[in-house]
Formats: structure tokens, C-alpha cells, sequence
């Protein structure tokens, strides 16, 4: 679906008018979503379209994959939930995954950010190097 830069720019509007204290508000965004679809501005299609992208995109940017080689205790998954709470604040989601290829160490990606500290992707940058 092609969307005007007008749709666009209302939805970017709405989406920061969503946004209390940097963090998204559902309240207010289901009120806009509300209101858009109930008054149907020249448009609205591509508004509430561009909207759900930013949302979309807003929660990525929320969400933790946390891979590792075996399955993490408790101890060691409240150790990672507060160093990423300390740089990215409280309200992130957590996904634990296994996978075994990986031989050790822990591999996080938040939103677009990754840090990999598994032996594989240290084993990856050493034949890299050679």
C-alpha cells in the first residue's frame, strides 16, 4: 500500500502524541485509533497504516531475544533483565532461546542492537581475521 507523506506525517504525529514520558501509551493509542477510524479524515487508510507500522516498529524496539546454549537459570536471567533494565529501561519483553550451535556464552539482541558473546562468534571473527 503506497502512503502519502501527509499520512505519514499525521500518523508520526499521532504517535508521539501517544507517547507519554517516552514510552507508548495503549490508552491513548486505542483512543486515536478510535477516533481516526470513527471520523475517517481524507486518507485515514494510509493513517492508521503508517500508525500500526510505528507500533510495530516501537515494540521491536522493546522486545529482548536473549540466545544461548543451554537453558539459563533464574539467577542468570535476572542478571541479564537488570543490566538490559539499567540501559533500556523497565518495560522491555523477554524471549529465552536454546540453541545449542552456539557452544557457549550468550548472544542479545534488543530491537536492533546485538552483542554476541557466544564462542561460536568469537570462533566466526577469529577465521575472519585469518
Amino acid at each position: 500500500m503506497k502512503i502519502s507523506k501527509a499520512a505519514n506525517s499525521t500518523a508520526r504525529r499521532i504517535f508521539r502524541m501517544c507517547q507519554s514520558e517516552g514510552r507508548l501509551d495503549e490508552t491513548k493509542l486505542g483512543q486515536a485509533v478510535r477516533q481516526v477510524a470513527a471520523s475517517k479524515p481524507r486518507g485515514y487508510r494510509g493513517v492508521l497504516h503508517a500508525l500500526k507500522r510505528l507500533v510495530r516498529l516501537e515494540l521491536a524496539r522493546r522486545h529482548v531475544v536473549v540466545e544461548s546454549a543451554e537453558v539459563l537459570d533464574e539467577a542468570t536471567r535476572q542478571r541479564v533483565a537488570t543490566g538490559l533494565a539499567a540501559q533500556y529501561g523497565a518495560d522491555l519483553t523477554y524471549e529465552y532461546k536454546t540453541n545449542p550451535e552456539l557452544l557457549g556464552g550468550l548472544k542479545v539482541r534488543v530491537g536492533s542492537d546485538v552483542w554476541d558473546g557466544t564462542v561460536k562468534g568469537r570462533l566466526d571473527r577469529l577465521a575472519e581475521a585469518f
